[in-house]
């Protein structure tokens, strides 16, 4: 078997895989990158076990077959040789001789067909959705899951799926994102999915600005989602995810509306002296003013003052501050609206612009 391809086409492709081959497999084929060609086209496959990804390119009529390939080592080659050169590809035994110029470098091969592949029987649901919208939703949301957290539901995404929304909800325990677009399913019952911290890592890095439209496939154990000439395929979470409509509070007759960015760079300088471990910060709201109130066992003290618009009475209540930054940070609006109930209430955190978007910070004692 023997192909040729230019370094410019196949080193975009080997950059987009890349990041699913993990670096300590337990299984050696998984470090290796499955390459079938057929009529037309080469398809280069990456997995985990856990994700997939498929990229498939337009390739000049070559002899149809399927070899793999060490990921990292294939990559690492392409990046050295130069630009717009010419590599020839030729399988001799369990051994694959790859040209280029006056450089020849051979790869050890393991058989293509025990490469594993994600098989997707029965499809539930399928629908459709703007590229950027999908990208968007998981941008806002995706900062909230957890890391490694025993309660391994939550070390994910929760995709709910209605006839005519998709929702993204995320928490960590502490904190919780939401967010929704418009979709179109003939789906009668909404259905729940958890899709894991890598796969939404991987897809997020895949998605792109841009206003073509993505099919996404639901199955029992799968989400895959398809883009002209990727089919990005991610294992879900097998947990209930804990019913977040109980998390997000009321929103108060009389909310904060604060500026986004005033508000960030004052708690980041009250956030400088708290204390490293628990980033606790007291937030006081009082007639028209924000008050941040920060201190450490060293004694340090750190207070800052922000005018806000506000007509409630005087609430006291602490907060972890990288929770509130991490928030703002994501938040696109101008102004944010801020509302607490009592001083044992969570801060629901709202853009000014009426999105979908709904953030929630659970209190922290001081």
């Amino acid at each position: 078997m023997k192909f040729n391809i230019n370094r410019d086409v196949l080193l975009p492709v080997l950059q987009t895989v890349s990041g699913v081959v993990d670096r300590r497999q337990t299984l050696p084929i998984l470090s290796n990158l499955l390459l079938n060609i057929s009529e037309g086209s080469l398809s280069v496959t990456a997995t985990d076990m856990e994700v997939e990804l498929i990229v498939g390119i337009e390739l000049k009529l070559q002899q149809p077959g399927e070899l793999t390939l060490p990921a990292r080592k294939l990559l690492d080659i392409c990046r050295a040789l130069p630009a717009k050169a010419e590599l020839q590809f030729e399988v001799k035994n369990d051994k694959v001789l790859i040209k280029s110029g006056k450089s020849r470098f051979t790869l050890a091969s393991l058989p293509a067909q025990e490469y594993p592949v994600i098989d997707i029987t029965e499809n539930i649901v399928s629908f459709n959705i703007k590229q950027h919208e999908l990208e968007q939703l998981l941008e806002n949301t995706q900062f909230a899951m957890a890391q490694q957290d025993v309660r391994y539901y939550l070390n994910g995404l929760l995709l709910e799926i209605t006839a005519d929304k998709l929702r993204a909800v995320a928490t960590d325990g502490h904190r919780l994102a939401l967010d929704e677009a418009a979709i179109k399913s003939s789906i009668k019952e909404p259905i729940q999915i958890i899709v894991p911290r890598k796969g939404i890592t991987e897809l997020t890095r895949l998605l792109q600005d841009e206003d073509s439209e993505i099919e996404i496939q639901i199955s029992t154990n799968h989400i895959r989602v398809k883009n002209n000439n990727i089919c990005f395929t991610s294992k879900l979470i097998d947990g209930r995810f804990p019913d977040y409509q109980r998390v997000i509070p009321e929103l108060s007759e009389t909310p904060v509306f604060a500026d986004r960015e005033e508000l960030r760079n004052s708690l980041t300088r009250a956030s400088i002296l708290s204390n490293e471990k628990y980033r606790g910060v007291r937030i006081v709201f009082d007639a028209n003013s924000l008050r941040a109130l920060a201190h450490n066992p060293e004694q340090e003290e750190a207070e800052e003052e922000l005018e806000v618009e506000y007509k409630g009475g005087e609430i006291e209540i602490g907060f972890n501050v990288s929770y509130l930054l991490d928030t703002l940070s994501i938040i696109k609006s101008k102004k944010v609206k801020l509302s607490v109930l009592d001083p044992n209430s969570s801060c629901l955190i709202l853009p000014e612009d009426e999105s979908n978007c709904q953030y929630v910070v659970m209190p922290m004692r001081l």
